[in-house]
């Protein structure tokens, strides 16, 4: 029984130090964040990047990998991206991957800004080609700067970095696209990798040099790698930046705040209207918007509730739905691909407007022509009996009063029914009914 005891006592202690061995080496072992980049950029997503990159300074990790695939985005937020990676105070990777992804556009820019630039199999990078957004007309004159300031920004990146400076102009310039495996070759990248545990082999034991002069090496041999994706806030306000969804907020906003003016007293469209009008206005404030656009989405709303006073026989609600189709058409005329209204959008919201619009002002019109049911107007039109003799004036029962009465039909006998024809103060002014 003694030697059990002490077979027993021998195991637990050989645990126990496996268990503290364990604990020390995973203390001991690097750490890596991973920022999951997928979709177009914008500030949203530039915030995310910048406050991703500083923690995973203050976490002290030993690299801090952007794993992103985008078509491209905003000028001002790619900008933001670029000076959050180059004044970082941890090594920042660029890899563009999954298979299929690309890095294109304002991703060129962020590629080339990376300490260390990496893609993965069947990937691209290119096009970089500045694109006037919110449907602005610009001169030649204007163009060529525009595309001076990018190539020269671009140009400054790739020699920062001793990468391939002569494409990174090219593709502004030309709007060139190329594979990983051209990239490689190029000198636009520093390599390519498969997979996430690849590119740390790989990138263990190189050395990079940070914004203060000082020299990193980086050590990435089993590092614990911790995902970073955004939390719900930044998913919601990611979300609704896109073009078509600001569009469709920005016409439910309307169609609520034309609904609770119609029917005073719903609050439920009021509140649902007001709530989606301000997402909007957020979500147009991230993108490269046509105010001009907006400004006739708005008149034509305006118009369709000025349908529902006025007896504009149509042209109120003709003419805003013209301005509600120009509107939609322009809202963001001239920008990226990224950042264009998808036409199922656009078809299916004139269709619903039209529809609402018209049903609402068909039950106005139907409302003025209807006879009013209280006050003194309900009584014209309505029969009574003459109880004393108009001749011309007498009384007459009207659901169980009596009235002063003057006839406009000579003298009239008692019992004899009359037609209200006008009310004036407490007299009415009848005529003979006619038999039938």
């Amino acid at each position: 029984m003694a030697v059990f005891k002490y077979i027993r006592l021998a195991v637990f202690m050989a645990l126990l130090a496996v268990g503290l061995l364990s604990l020390t080496v995973q203390a001991q072992a690097p750490s890596v964040t991973v920022l999951e980049v997928k979709g177009a950029i914008n500030p949203v997503l530039a915030d995310f990047i910048k406050n991703g990159i500083e923690e995973s300074a203050e976490k002290g990790d030993a690299v801090c990998i952007i794993r992103m695939d985008t078509p491209g985005g905003l000028d001002t937020a790619m900008r933001d991206i670029v000076q959050s990676i180059t004044n970082a105070r941890v090594p920042v990777v660029v890899y563009v991957a999954p298979s299929g992804a690309r890095a294109a556009s304002a991703g060129v820019f962020i590629t080339m800004s990376a300490h260390v630039a990496a893609m993965a199999p069947n990937t691209a990078i290119g096009a970089a080609h500045p694109v006037a957004v919110g449907g602005e007309e610009i001169d030649e004159t204007m163009e060529e700067k525009v595309v001076n300031d990018a190539a020269a920004y671009i140009r400054s990146i790739a020699e920062s970095r001793g990468r391939n400076a002569d494409w990174a102009e090219q593709a502004v310039r030309e709007s060139v696209s190329i594979t990983e495996a051209e990239a490689l070759e190029m000198n636009v990248i520093d390599l390519t990798a498969s997979t996430l545990d690849d590119l740390l082999s790989q990138l263990n034991g190189r050395t990079v040099t940070l914004i203060d002069g000082s020299t990193v090496t980086l050590n990435t041999a089993g590092a614990v790698v911790n995902e970073t994706e955004m939390n719900w806030i930044q998913d919601f306000l990611y979300a609704i930046s896109d073009p078509t969804i600001a569009y469709i907020l920005l016409s439910i906003g309307s169609l609520g705040i034309m609904a609770e003016i119609f029917n005073p007293g719903l609050i439920f469209p009021g509140i649902i209207g007001a709530i989606s009008l301000l997402l909007a206005f957020y979500s147009l404030g991230t993108l490269p918007v046509n105010w001009t656009g907006v400004l006739l989405i708005i008149l034509a709303f305006g118009l369709f509730i000025a349908e529902f006073f006025t007896s504009g026989f149509g042209l109120l609600f003709g003419g805003g739905l013209v301005a509600l189709i120009i509107g939609s058409l322009i809202l963001f005329q001239g920008g990226a691909p990224v950042f264009q209204i998808d036409w199922w959008a656009i078809f299916a919201v004139i269709i619903i407007v039209a529809a609402f619009v018209a049903f609402a002002a068909f039950k106005v019109a139907g409302t003025h022509r209807r006879q009013a049911s209280t006050g003194r107007e309900d009584l014209i039109g309505k029969k009574a009996v003459v109880r004393q003799a108009l001749g011309p004036e007498g009384t007459v029962f009207y659901k169980g009063e009596l009235w002063s009465a003057v006839s406009e039909s000579g003298t009239i006998s008692p019992g004899e029914e009359v037609i209200i024809t006008g009310v004036d103060g407490l007299t009415l002014t009848v005529i003979k009914k006619e038999k039938e």
